[in-house]
């Protein structure tokens, strides 16, 4: 009983809810008070939150139903209307702060959807920023790549190295199972494998070229991935595994030049190599874009290296073949200048050889003819004197003719008189026409300048060859000579449209016509006239004489003086008519002793003789020492003869007015003994006249005389008349080099 009055009574229903209720309310009231001192903590630690004031008015809010229900604790109980007033009070307070809140958060709510919308817009951008930096990074990656292979495949020039290469790095940087490449055939109908990577395949297989994948390969600038079981995928042996992807690309063949392997052609244009590249088996790697790239990019830089390399090789055998040219072309000269080297050492020894017999020959005879002879013996005298000339004139018309071939004749220019040269053509040929009893007449022009500027020896020489010409074809008749200064209307030639004259204040074109009534040429044979060795073989013309040479080296003669020859004829028995035409320079009238000192052709002077002049005579060779002691003399001369150098300087005197000396003799310093003798005679006057004897007609020859300081210089042959004219002149300027 005790017990049970212990237990206390249990509340009623509605005391039991109020209970509940009170205790609830004290709670919601200490929630409520407990939120806003959390709000305060985070606005305080928060410094960038944009809506402070509206935590304020929400923490309002929250303190005033908290209020609310704190002070609702005592209306569980009688209470008194104050409390029922304040109860009133917080109720509609609460009212107003949660309307007002409600109309801030409508406010709040899209500035809050932006700011969830820009962030979400941030995150997408730093997504994308993420992927342009791994593709950046991707691009990095496969540029690097790019220059290591460009730096592998340019490290050579050599095509086999450049394709081998390039399957090894690919293979490397893109961990390949297998690389290969094919490449076109000599017909370009069949693609040939080339190169592989792991060789598992024989090089020289071959597939069609015209295959639909080939040329959907072919059709694209672009890597293409290709079946595993195309032809030109199937690279490795058959097996129970899952084949990677393939791709294939093109290889622009830009220049196939000398590409042979096997089949490859000589060249190629516009064709395409194909590249095949195989992922691992049995894995599930896929091509990706910058690897694809990276392959084309390849692909390129391997048609530019091999472009590279056929131009090296291009170049190098285009090397080959010009320094092969230029070794043949060096031989040649080479062997062409030894050989003009042989000609001239040649002629140069056969020249002194032959006129130093020629020497004796026509001094002998011209000695020979001042003696008395039965009208048999001289003919026969005047016989051998004019075929010994005939012989001296073929000497030098085959010296000179050697060296015009071969450009060291130059012309001799200098002021001379032109009508002396006129005069001096007609004093020598008429002796020879008259004996044909053949009129010769010369006409010169009024206008024609007395003086000129050019080689006057080489006029005389070409004017005389041609009246000679025109003496030796004409039994009966006249040769007229006429020349005039050349007008622009007579100076075109239409046979010689090459000649293209131009007039000038310093020049002028001198004429020359030489008209005869001799036995006339064959037209057709008028071409063959200026060709060496040829001859007319017109019957008037036949068993003439003569070699052949003349109007050759004449028609060379007129072109080193910038002129033109040629020869005009109705044909045999109606005469022919020559015509030259030569540039000359105009020249001021001067006087003759301001004209420099030319030799003039050998003249009778009939028994001029030098009694007591005293000459001495240096020549190793006994004949034609003996030779030349014979002419000096004929002409009353006091002959000295020596036959060395030493015995020469030492028999030498101011007693002696000439000392002839053979420069031409081996083992003898002529030039040498000139300077000597220049030291032994101090004074000019007490020196002998120096002249040099020699057959050499090398113009350095007189050029080397002149500056070792001789005085004088005639070529052999000598006759007594050269003999007495040469003595007359050298007395007379104390100078005489006769023109070579």
């Amino acid at each position: 009983m005790e017990s049970c009055n212990c237990i206390e009574p249990q509340w009623p229903p509605d005391d039991l809810l109020m209970k509940y209720q009170y205790i609830s309310d004290f709670f919601i009231a200490l929630a409520y008070f407990s939120i806003p001192l959390e709000l305060i903590y985070f606005v305080k630690k928060s410094a960038v939150f944009p809506y402070r004031w509206v935590l304020v008015q929400f923490g309002a809010f929250i303190v005033l139903c908290g209020a609310t229900h704190l002070i609702n604790l005592w209306t569980f109980t009688v209470h008194s209307r104050t409390v029922a007033s304040v109860m009133t009070t917080a109720k509609v307070l609460t009212a107003a702060v949660s309307c007002i809140t409600a109309l801030m958060l409508v406010h709040i709510i899209p500035d809050l959807l932006s700011v969830k919308t820009r962030e979400l817009f941030l995150k997408n951008k730093a997504a994308e920023l993420d992927r342009e930096m791994g593709l950046i990074r991707t691009q990095e990656e496969t540029g690097r790549h790019v220059r290591m292979l460009t730096h592998e495949i340019r490290s050579t020039l050599d095509r086999h190295t450049i394709l081998k290469t390039t399957l090894v790095e690919l293979g490397r940087t893109l961990a390949l199972e297998e690389c290969a490449l094919w490449m076109p055939t000599r017909t370009g109908l069949e693609l040939q494998l080339s190169y592989t990577l792991r060789q598992q395949n024989p090089v020289g297989y071959t597939v069609p070229i015209h295959h639909p994948v080939i040329n959907q390969v072919f059709s694209s600038n672009r890597a293409v991935k290709i079946s595993p079981n195309c032809p030109v995928a199937r690279l490795r042996p058959a097996g129970k595994y899952m084949p990677g992807e393939v791709v294939a690309v093109r290889v622009p063949l830009l220049h196939l030049s000398n590409f042979h392997i096997n089949d490859w052609p000589e060249l190629s244009t516009k064709r395409y190599a194909l590249m095949v590249l195989m992922l691992p088996s049995d894995s599930a790697r896929q091509w990706h874009v910058h690897e694809l790239e990276l392959v084309e990019v390849v692909a390129d830089q391997v048609a530019v290296a091999l472009s590279h390399a056929a131009i090296l090789e291009e170049s190098m055998r285009a090397r080959d073949l010009l320094m092969e040219q230029n070794v043949a072309l060096d031989l040649a000269r080479r062997e062409a200048e030894t050989a003009i080297r042989a000609r001239n050492d040649f002629l140069a020894v056969m020249n002194h050889e032959m006129r130093t017999p020629m020497h004796a020959i026509i001094a002998l005879s011209s000695l020979l003819q001042e003696t008395e002879l039965t009208p048999e013996q001289r003919l026969m005298v005047e016989t051998i004197l004019k075929s010994s000339n005939l012989l001296a004139t073929l000497i030098n018309d085959v010296l000179d003719l050697s060296r015009l071939e071969d450009g060291s004749l130059q012309l001799d220019l200098g002021t001379f008189n032109l009508y002396a040269v006129f005069r001096e053509v007609l004093n020598l040929i008429k002796p020879i026409a008259s004996v044909k009893k053949l009129h010769v007449s010369l006409n010169l022009a009024p206008d024609l300048p007395e003086y000129a500027i050019g080689d006057e020896k080489r006029l005389m020489q070409t004017i005389l060859n041609i009246v000679g010409n025109a003496v030796k074809f004409s039994k009966e008749g006249s040769i007229s000579i006429t020349a005039f200064v050349a007008k622009l209307d007579t100076l075109r030639d239409s046979k010689a449209p090459e000649f293209l004259p131009v007039l000038s204040d310093n020049h002028f074109y001198l004429r020359v016509q030489v008209k005869d009534s001799g036995s006339g040429i064959n037209p057709l044979d008028i071409p063959k006239l200026f060709t060496k060795f040829a001859q007319n073989q017109s019957t008037g013309t036949r068993n003439s004489g003569g070699s052949g040479l003349g109007l050759a080296i004449c028609k060379r003669f007129v072109n080193l003086m910038e002129g033109h020859i040629w020869i005009e004829s109705e044909g045999l028995g109606k005469g022919c008519t020559a015509i030259l035409i030569v540039k000359l320079g105009m020249a001021e009238r001067v006087n003759e002793s301001k004209l420099p000192y030319m030799p003039k052709m050998p003249t009778n002077h009939g028994q001029t003789a030098f009694p007591g002049l005293k000459v001495l005579v240096m020549d190793e060779n006994g004949v034609s020492r003996m030779v030349t002691k014979g002419l000096l003399l004929h002409l009353g001369c006091d002959v000295t003869m020596v036959g060395s150098s030493d015995e020469c300087l030492r028999l030498v005197s101011h007693e002696h007015k000439v000392v002839f000396m053979d420069i031409c003799v081996p083992g003898i310093d002529s030039y040498g003994i000139t300077i000597r003798i220049h030291e032994k005679f101090t004074k000019r006057h007490e020196r002998p006249l120096l002249v040099a004897l020699t057959g050499n007609t090398d113009k350095v020859k007189k050029e080397n005389c002149m500056r070792a300081g001789m005085d004088g210089l005639i070529l052999k042959p000598v006759s007594l008349d050269k003999m007495r004219s040469v003595l007359t002149d050298l007395l007379e300027h104390r100078v005489f080099f006769e023109a070579i």
